[in-house]
């Protein structure tokens, strides 16, 4: 981190901290503007002190007082929908809503139920404030790799939780929409949790390049076809690929010749061979290149692997 980024406030953090109640933004704003930079999230639950969530762990957000009234984690959603949180309501049944800026807010309660469905959340228990942030050339330190030919390659980016998947999938997405590498590309992107380009009023709030199609909030299956027979695209890209009939959607699509970017959690290439579900796609020869994310004391590194003779 530069000296200069320092000395300045980080207004992507201010962004999410003004979601908050008074008190609590106070305290939040007052923070290092350095440690702003590094806030992850911002937790809060009811009956305990305000927590963040740094690279290293989660720990007190200083200067926050008494703890957390349930009171605060309803007004947090009122401000976070500007009071109309029955809006949202088809998000808040799936855990989360997504808000101005990108900013995602996790949410639990007691559930109702009907129909045996959630069909709402009251009685807010917590909230988690994820700051959303892209990070413009995260690409940049792969790309060259992924390509042969001059042709970007279907990709599967591999970590474990919280270690970068998604950033460096929305950077890659990006780069590819807007031609900087290989020439502009048609992307379209199956945005389950609208983590990638976060839509707000049908307007992406991440960068997710000039030439991108986003499918958001519907699950990555449906989304996937969807994309595929409508909107003609190049590449597909969607995270955290977890359930077989993801993985059915994207063999149709690589048989139907469109590039593939994807997630998935694990933490080896070993490791996904060993799950059925992933074992199947590298037989499939679903994928030719595989991004592993590495993390030590703070710092990201990442290692390529070519599918057709793996090195690393």
């Amino acid at each position: 981190m530069n000296g200069r980024a320092e000395q300045e406030p980080d207004p992507r953090f201010l962004q999410a901290a003004g979601l908050l109640p008074s008190r609590l933004r106070r305290a939040a704003e007052a923070l290092p503007y350095g440690e702003q930079r590094r806030v992850e999230e911002l937790r809060l639950r009811a009956g305990q002190p305000v927590t963040a969530v740094w690279p290293e762990g989660e720990r007190p957000l200083p200067g926050c007082g008494e703890n957390v009234r349930g009171s605060e984690l309803h007004q947090i959603i009122e401000i976070a929908t500007q009071a109309s949180a029955h809006t949202v309501l088809d998000r808040v049944r799936n855990g989360f809503v997504t808000v101005r800026g990108g900013h995602r807010i996790g949410i639990c309660g007691s559930a109702v139920m009907k129909d045996g469905a959630v069909s709402n959340l009251r009685q807010l228990s917590s909230l988690s404030i994820r700051v959303a942030r892209a990070v413009p050339g995260a690409a940049g330190q792969v790309l060259d790799e992924l390509l042969e030919d001059g042709r970007l390659k279907s990709t599967l980016i591999l970590s474990p939780p919280g270690w970068g998947k998604t950033t460096l999938l929305r950077d890659l997405i990006r780069t590819v929409s807007d031609g900087a590498g290989p020439p502009p590309m048609r992307v379209g992107v199956a945005d389950e949790r609208g983590e990638l380009a976060a839509l707000y009023d049908g307007v992406p709030q991440l960068d997710v390049g000039r030439h991108t199609d986003v499918m958001d909030g519907c699950p990555k299956e449906a989304g996937l076809l969807m994309l595929l027979r409508g909107m003609n695209p190049q590449v597909l890209a969607a995270d955290e690929i977890t359930a077989p009939g993801d993985c059915a959607a994207l063999e149709m699509a690589a048989n139907c010749g469109v590039t593939l970017l994807t997630t998935a959690h694990g933490e080896s290439l070993g490791d996904l061979e060993s799950r059925p579900l992933y074992r199947r796609l590298l037989e499939q020869n679903i994928f030719r290149r595989v991004v592993t994310i590495r993390r030590e004391n703070g710092a990201r590194s990442y290692c390529v692997t070519r599918l057709e003779g793996r090195r690393c």
